[in-house]
């Protein structure tokens, strides 16, 4: 026997059952081999089991290998190939991303034409695995071969065509890294917004809702239409301010994304251009300790119609989510913002990952990506998170699947 090494590629397919890991292994052992590489998948109780090995020997050896695996195969009553000369792919190793859809429902145009704009650009598919099936269906694309910036626009062009949301992201340590996660408050955490519940309380409605149309005319900047507002709740007990936290909405999957992340160890902010004493009880009740928001000024048991202090505006929240990033030493790439609004714009183009919730046209523009989806919980796919991790570990702490489905 002479020392020639060649390489064969074994792929091994049918129903799976225990032990056939096990009988091609112990079939290789028999043989002067060394495993290389090995992939297997289960896809409805269909296995593919694909492995690389190196075989030292003349064509002999080579030929008795094939046929002994053959055997094993036949034994096992599944279909198998070998391929010799496979070489290991060492550039999908490297250079590599993650697409991940949502759907709702998730339709066959819509990965047809994902993976049709992937092609186009020289990237390869390498896998696709479900990470939901509710109350999105959510797959991940992991591919190779094309960068990030290449695909993040058509890609987010071809699925909105299709009624998909998609996020492009790299590979890397980064994705199992600490996380911070800085949310607005209004329409994305909460299904409310906060001064009409108070203009609501005060009698005040109407004149509110005409100050802040006149400030999506651009007539009035944030500070301004936020300042006179709040002046127009001038003598609104303090006690009002607890009958508006009752009337508060989460969002569906607020309670999971927050439960989630805190269980991961990642820091999660709220900041708003809504008002501290409504967003922090709330935010506590849910593990969250850092928020920044306006404050409004009560003297003798009432407001006072002032805002104190500096204005949380679409700048500030961009100060904010860096601010928390430095306190907790984490580098901007690996910060996730999530907003619907113009106020949001600043803060969604310096994350790291960008996400315009149910948003509005101009928050979408400046997001890497969209989520039109009206569970908050789904951000969680995005980071490579799966629905059935997230009911383990809720179930391991007794509590109940699926909190979207009720109120939060």
């Amino acid at each position: 026997m002479d020392d020639q090494r060649r390489s064969l590629l074994i792929t091994l397919s049918g129903i799976d059952r225990p032990g056939v890991t096990r009988s091609l292994f112990t079939t290789l052992d028999e043989h002067p081999v060394t495993v290389l590489d090995v992939e297997q998948l289960v896809v409805r109780s269909r296995l593919i089991l694909a492995v690389l090995v190196e075989v030292t020997g003349d064509d002999a050896v080579m030929a008795a290998t094939r046929s002994a695996v053959r055997h094993t195969a036949a034994d096992l009553d599944m279909d198998v190939e070998t391929i010799s000369g496979a070489a290991e792919d060492d550039e999908r190793r490297h250079n590599r991303l993650y697409v991940t859809m949502l759907g709702a429902p998730l339709m066959p145009a819509a990965v047809a034409s994902v993976a049709a704009e992937i092609a186009e650009r020289g990237g390869n598919i390498d896998r696709i695995r479900r990470v939901a099936s509710y109350p999105v269906t959510a797959i991940v694309f992991e591919g190779s071969g094309v960068s990030v910036e290449e695909l993040r626009r058509p890609l987010a062009a071809a699925a909105a065509r299709h009624g998909a949301d998609i996020a492009v992201q790299e590979a890397g340590l980064d994705r199992r890294g600490q996380y911070l996660v800085v949310m607005d408050v209004d329409s994305t955490f909460i299904q409310n917004e906060v001064i009409d519940l108070l203009a609501d309380e005060a009698g005040v409605l109407d004149e509110v809702a005409d100050i802040t149309e006149r400030a999506m005319a651009g007539e009035l900047d944030f500070e301004e239409s936020l300042r006179a507002r709040a002046a127009l709740l001038a003598g609104l007990p303090e006690s009002a301010l607890a009958s508006v936290r009752e009337r508060i909405t989460l969002t569906p999957g607020a309670r999971t994304l927050c439960r989630t992340l805190s269980r991961l160890g990642y820091r999660i902010a709220l900041v708003s251009g809504g008002f501290t004493e409504v967003i922090a009880p709330i935010a506590a009740e849910l593990g969250v300790t850092d928020v920044r928001a306006n404050t409004l000024e009560v003297k003798d048991g009432v407001l006072t119609g002032n805002v104190i202090g500096p204005v949380i505006d679409r700048l500030s929240k961009k100060s904010a989510m860096e601010a928390f990033a430095r306190q907790y030493s984490i580098p901007m790439r690996r910060t996730i913002a999530i907003g619907d609004g113009a106020n949001d714009v600043d803060m969604l183009a310096a994350a790291g990952l960008g996400i315009a919730f149910n948003a509005k046209a101009a928050a979408r523009a400046a997001a890497d990506t969209a989520v039109n989806v009206p569970y908050l919980d789904s951000v969680l796919f995005l980071i490579g998170i799966t629905r059935e991790e997230i009911e383990s570990a809720d179930a391991r702490e007794g509590l109940p699947a699926a909190d979207h489905l009720r109120q939060a």
